[in-house]
């Protein structure tokens, strides 16, 4: 059952300006069927809020955690929850 989800995932490392969430977008829409966010936050973290079908949040969990994203990635944590909505596609904030 693929079941619409959302992933909160705070994602540490140099993560900020190296194009990081850009390319989160971009993956996002690439996996397809996913809206939210990517924010950076004053930590230095990049916060990625995702909603759509679990496989592809489970897909863009494990992109976030490759070593195919820009800058470094030190670690990814992550909240599964059910979606709240109001999103219009996957937006740089």
């Amino acid at each position: 059952m693929n079941e619409d989800v959302r992933i909160t995932a705070w994602v540490r490392g140099r993560v900020q300006g190296v194009g990081f969430r850009w390319f989160t977008r971009a993956n996002a829409l690439e996996i397809g069927g996913l809206v939210g966010f990517a924010l950076n936050l004053d930590d230095g973290r990049v916060q990625v809020v995702a909603e759509g079908p679990s496989d592809n949040c489970h897909r863009l969990l494990d992109w976030l955690r490759s070593a195919d994203t820009p800058g470094r990635v030190d670690g990814v944590t992550e909240i599964w929850d059910t979606p709240r909505g109001g999103y219009d596609g996957f937006a740089i904030r």
